[in-house]
């Protein structure tokens, strides 16, 4: 049975980004999910000071760890004035400090979304560009616009748009 780890990347309580990330995981039939928050792997701001005088902290190499033990990574990114939200960002440039490849080369559905129309694209663009140079193999890749209209407990109701994530979604999942 393969193993997903599925996160929003934001550390707020009430976070759409992990409400996507755990719908999503929810979609994959025969897995073993490991949904976890980034709140379980608080750091500080990534300071080569604090590395220096206090090595990388242990909440870093069990988020790495994780990571490792996973077949497949499924993250949707909360975007904050247009960049990754300062809490993973801190964490991924800590987990660079353990070696270059963040992701293990793990298969990953790179998703994101926000309450307005453009569902975190931006973000979604950085990461797309950034995380396959540090270890991901993004197999599936879908931005959700206007969270709070589009995604119910009946799963997400405009038609185009859950015709596309099912798209990424059986993509991601056959890659496994």
């Amino acid at each position: 049975m393969k193993r997903i780890l599925a996160f929003g990347a934001s550390t707020s309580s009430t976070s759409i980004n992990k409400q996507f990330a755990h719908y999503a995981a929810h979609q994959i039939k025969d897995a073993e999910l490991i949904l976890v928050d980034l709140n379980d792997f608080e750091t500080p701001l990534y300071s080569m000071d604090i590395e220096i005088s206090d090595g990388i902290p242990d909440s870093v190499k069990r988020f790495k760890e994780c990571i490792e033990s996973m077949d497949g990574l499924i993250i949707s990114l909360a975007e904050h004035n247009g960049n990754f939200a300062a809490a993973f960002k801190s964490l991924t440039d800590w987990v660079s400090r353990l070696e270059g490849k963040i992701w293990s080369d793990k298969k990953m559905l790179l998703l994101s979304t926000s309450p307005g129309g453009r569902g975190g694209k931006s973000v979604h663009e950085l990461a797309s560009a950034a995380f396959p140079r540090q270890g991901a193999t993004i197999t599936g890749s879908f931005s959700l616009p206007s969270f709070n209209q589009n995604l119910t407990s009946e799963g997400i109701t405009d038609p185009e748009l859950a015709k596309s994530f099912a798209e990424q979604l059986e993509l991601f999942s056959a890659s496994l």
